[in-house]
């Protein structure tokens, strides 16, 4: 009866896997790549060992861990970049597989349109053919000839296979994908260099979706997007037939996007049909269930060993004790799955005491040859705030920070508070760290004579423990390297720390930990993040940058948006500009929908057109009530006048919701 206690907890559990796992019937059908028994090592420890799963189209995984768990690895394997130790990968050899990797190589001197073009290997050697066949065709006159038949011959059979890989369309298209990207016509001429990584991040995007493949490996897509990018990518991928596999640690993104979540962990993989937040109650349900069911067995197992200890000692039982121990061997012995729960040790200490007033701009301005970043912008932070700035990519916010910190020359004053000692964490940590050192050379370079002797002990508590501290740098992952650059913060004096995307590449676990030392640092903060969860209860100021300038807000994140009157940053970021989406199904929308979009957004424009006109009305009332009081309202119909306004305006934005939700539906 035990036994058969124990059989049914075994197999209740394996069933409950079954039911969780609901991919188990799907995938077998419409399979595009079969995973079996992968296995990794690095210096002789197994980053994964075993692994088996399989990818069908509408997959969109989440695929989650901790920094260094083999995440990046694992897409450098699934794109055929790295061969694994031991294993198979079985896929259609006419699978399309596009890869968007974390670090970006461009090679400089190309326009925007160009670099976008290298998305059409095939169609650029057939340009390259056909331009050669004409060269040859204006030069010669024997057209009598064999050889200038033959040509001719070429030439037909080349044009057709020009037309079938969309030669006629490809520059059409590119142009329409970059739009939907943000870019604008006057960008396309513009060499490559001169944008930020952001928009060079959304160029690699565009390669990838007019290359139409069949499987996306996207390794950190949002780290270097702003917020309308992240809305236009999430679109995208919401409507994408094929198959993706997203390295991410955004959890609203995954949440978004995914429909399906593979951690590695420990060496192993949990796979569940959920979106992230879903998949951590399902685990932590299905541990309780495990826990729940092994201490069950638990007790049968030890009621049983009494049984057979009891029975050893007649002989007339000796059989009956001897097929308890063949029971207990066949057992099947309930596992419960081990969590990975290492995290990183923070704690930013405090210099010295600075001045009241840290850091103070004076109308400063910025332009990159031609373009125009920030134009005489005033900034006053005072001593132990905690300062967010947030706005779309290239509006200025890394160029302020940079400004900051001296590293970027400027128009107008700068001046920093008396004791200031400033800590930098720069977005691109891979500029800042030389890749050809170890990580313990890197810690020791930067360490002076009074602490020295802790660099070994700060790399611990950051996770960097015994042979690991001999990695060189360019091997780390992009989590791993963040870790190394906020442990070299440590070994220097500080009382003002700014950071720039600090979150970038961090897994969720080490996002908490570098907010809470965060929230306890006593000096002051500026905070440049896109991140809404990370700085929720952090910044108490917030400086919105947009066109040239900042606009400040005297509040939390929180704050700010109600300011907004927006429920998110993605929404705040949105409403900075029109969002034209471009879809994959666009060619197949309906013209009478062409036709009500069209017209929708006419409507749009002339509804935000007056509400800026209201806007910069009633506030021309304000400033005349607050400065000359006596003579406004001598006017008996002011006031009548100054409430229409406002509930004109109330009215306005009402209707621009409305319009926005419609063309939100129609696209």
């Amino acid at each position: 009866m035990h036994f058969y206690t124990s059989i049914k907890l075994v197999f209740s559990l394996k069933m409950y896997y079954h039911n969780c796992n609901e991919k188990a019937i799907g995938l077998f059908i419409n399979t595009m790549l079969n995973i079996h028994n992968l296995s990794i090592s690095f210096q002789g420890e197994y980053l994964f060992e075993d692994i088996t799963f399989k990818l069908g189209f509408g997959d969109r995984i989440g695929l989650i861990g901790k920094n260094g768990a083999g995440k990046s690895t694992m897409l450098r394997i699934l794109s055929k970049e790295q061969e694994p130790d031991t294993g198979q990968i079985a896929a259609d050899k006419d699978l399309k597989i596009g890869f968007l990797k974390q670090d970006i190589d461009f090679d400089f001197g190309k326009t925007v349109l160009e670099e976008s073009y290298e998305a059409f290997k095939e169609i650029k050697i057939c340009e390259s053919k056909l331009e050669s066949i004409n060269q040859q065709l204006t030069e010669r006159t024997d057209y009598e000839s064999e050889s200038y038949n033959q040509l001719m011959i070429d030439l037909s059979e080349v044009q057709h296979q020009y037309e079938i890989l969309g030669g006629y369309n490809y520059q059409g298209d590119t142009e329409k994908i970059l739009q939907g990207l943000g870019f604008k016509r006057g960008d396309f001429d513009k060499l490559t260099d001169t944008f930020s990584g952001g928009w060079r991040m959304r160029i690699e995007l565009a390669k990838l979706l007019l290359q139409n493949n069949d499987l996306l490996l996207l390794d950190e897509p949002t780290n270097q997007l702003d917020i309308e990018s992240i809305i236009w990518l999430e679109n995208f991928l919401n409507s994408y037939s094929g198959a993706v596999v997203i390295v991410s640690h955004d959890k609203m993104f995954l949440d978004n996007v995914t429909n399906r979540t593979i951690e590695i962990s420990l060496g192993r993989i949990y796979d569940y049909n959920k979106p992230y937040t879903k998949f951590l109650e399902l685990r932590k349900e299905i541990k309780v269930q495990q826990l729940a069911a092994q201490k069950n067995q638990e007790k049968q197992i030890q009621q049983t060993e009494r049984l057979i200890e009891k029975f050893r000692a007649k002989a007339s039982k000796a059989t009956m004790a001897q097929s308890l121990i063949k029971k207990l061997d066949r057992m099947d012995r309930i596992e419960v799955d081990e969590d990975d729960n290492s995290v990183m040790t923070l704690n930013f200490p405090v210099s010295i005491v600075p001045g009241k007033v840290v850091v103070e701009l004076d109308n400063v301005s910025k332009h990159y040859g031609k373009l125009q970043v920030l134009n005489r912008v005033d900034l006053t932070i005072a001593r132990d705030t905690k300062t967010a700035f947030v706005g779309q990519n290239g509006q200025g916010k890394s160029t302020l920070a940079k400004i900051i910190v001296g590293e970027l020359e400027h128009q107008g004053n700068l001046k920093l508070g008396h004791n200031v000692q400033i800590g930098y964490f720069a977005q691109n940590q891979a500029e800042y760290l030389d890749g050809n050192k170890t990580v313990l050379d890197t810690m020791i370079d930067a360490a002076n004579e009074t602490n020295r002797s802790k660099v070994r002990d700060i790399l611990g508590s950051f996770l960097f423990r015994g042979e690991e501290v001999e990695k060189y740098v360019k091997v780390l992952s992009g989590g791993e390297r963040n870790r190394l650059a906020l442990a070299k913060l440590l070994l220097q004096p500080l009382n003002v720390l700014i950071m720039d995307e600090p979150t970038n590449h961090l897994d969720i676990k080490s996002k908490n930990v570098l907010k809470e030392a965060l929230r306890k640092f006593d000096g002051t903060l500026i905070l440049v993040s896109h991140d809404r969860d990370f700085l929720q209860g952090l910044a108490s100021t917030i400086y919105e940058f947009k066109d040239m300038t900042i606009k400040e807000y005297l509040g939390d994140i929180d704050f700010y948006l109600e300011q907004r009157n927006l429920e998110s940053l993605r929404e705040a970021e949105k409403r900075t500009v029109v969002a034209k989406e471009v879809r994959t199904n666009a060619n197949k929308k309906s013209y009478e929908d062409q036709k009500k979009l069209k017209s929708l957004n006419n409507k749009l424009s002339n509804i935000e057109a007056k509400i800026n006109q209201l806007e910069k009305d009633i506030k021309n009332d304000d400033v005349a009530l607050a400065t000359n009081y006596d003579e406004t309202v001598s006017d008996p119909m002011f006031f009548d006048k100054y409430q229409s306004k406002k509930t004109s305006l109330d009215q306005l934005m009402a209707d621009w919701e409305s319009m926005q939700a419609q063309i939100e539906n129609l696209n």
